[in-house]
C-alpha cells in the first residue's frame, strides 16, 4: 500500500511538471472502450480510438486494440494479454505519410477505493513491430474518479475523472511521452458511462493538447 501511495504521488508531480512546460496545439480524440464480462473471472477487452490533428477529417491516428483478461481477485486485479493495430499518418515535411504498426501488449490492473477516491494503477509492457523497427515500450498509469452527487460511483452519478501516465522505452531515449488528462463524466447505467475532457501530452519537448470524448460499456457477455 505505502508502494501505491509513493508511486502515485511520484507520478502525478512529474507529470505536472513536464505537460504544462511548452507550447501546445489542439487535436480531437473520439474513443470507444469495451470491458464485458464473458465468465466470472474473464473480460474481453476492445477499444477504438479515432485521433484528428483537428476537430474532425484531418486523422492522425486510428487504433484498435483487443485482448483478453482475468481477474485474479473478484472484479479486481486483472492481468490481459492483448494486440493492438495502429494507423498513423504524421505529416513530414508538410507531406502526409502512413505507417501502420503492431503491438502485442500484456498489463496488469488495480483497483483502490479510498472513500470518494477510486483509484486505478496501470502497468503495461509493449512490444511494438513497427515497419521498420521494433521497439518495446513500460507504461504507468495513475486514474482518478471522484463522484459529485453520490457518494459511489453510481447510475446517474456526475463525476470527476483524472489520470496521469507515463510512457518509458526499454532502450535509448528512455523517456518517451507524458500524458496528464482531466474530465468530467456521467454514469449512464451500471454498465455504461461517457466522459468529455482535455489530455495535455509532452512528447519531443513538445505539448499537444487533446479535446477527448470516451464512451465505456462494461454490458456483460454472460448472465453469471
Amino acid at each position: 500500500m505505502k508502494f501505491f501511495k509513493k508511486l502515485a504521488v511520484s507520478v502525478l508531480c512529474f507529470g505536472s511538471v513536464l505537460s504544462f512546460a511548452q507550447e501546445s496545439d489542439l487535436g480531437a480524440w473520439y474513443m470507444y472502450f469495451g470491458n464485458n464480462k464473458i465468465s466470472k473471472k474473464l473480460n474481453f477487452h476492445n477499444e477504438i480510438q479515432y485521433r484528428n490533428f483537428d476537430g474532425i477529417g484531418d486523422l492522425e491516428q486510428l487504433l484498435i486494440r483487443t485482448g483478453i483478461g482475468y481477474d485474479l481477485t473478484e472484479n479486481n486485479n486483472n492481468i490481459l494479454l492483448g494486440y493492438g493495430f495502429i494507423l498513423s499518418q504524421p505529416y513530414v515535411k508538410g507531406e502526409k505519410s502512413e505507417n501502420i504498426e503492431h503491438r502485442i501488449f500484456q498489463q496488469f490492473i488495480t483497483k483502490q477505493k479510498f472513500g470518494r477516491f477510486n483509484l486505478q494503477h496501470r502497468y503495461r509492457l509493449e512490444e511494438r513491430f513497427l515497419q521498420d523497427d521494433f521497439r518495446m515500450r513500460f507504461r504507468y498509469l495513475l486514474g482518478l474518479n471522484i463522484p459529485i452527487n453520490n457518494k459511489e460511483m453510481l447510475p446517474k452519478t456526475l463525476y470527476v475523472s483524472a489520470y496521469n501516465e507515463i510512457f518509458l522505452n526499454l532502450d535509448s531515449p528512455v523517456f518517451d511521452r507524458n500524458r496528464v488528462y482531466g474530465a468530467l463524466g456521467f454514469i449512464i447505467n451500471k454498465n455504461m458511462r461517457i466522459e468529455a475532457g482535455y489530455m495535455n501530452q509532452l512528447q519531443e519537448n513538445k505539448n499537444r493538447g487533446q479535446i477527448q470524448i470516451g464512451f465505456y460499456n462494461n454490458i456483460p457477455f454472460t448472465k453469471n
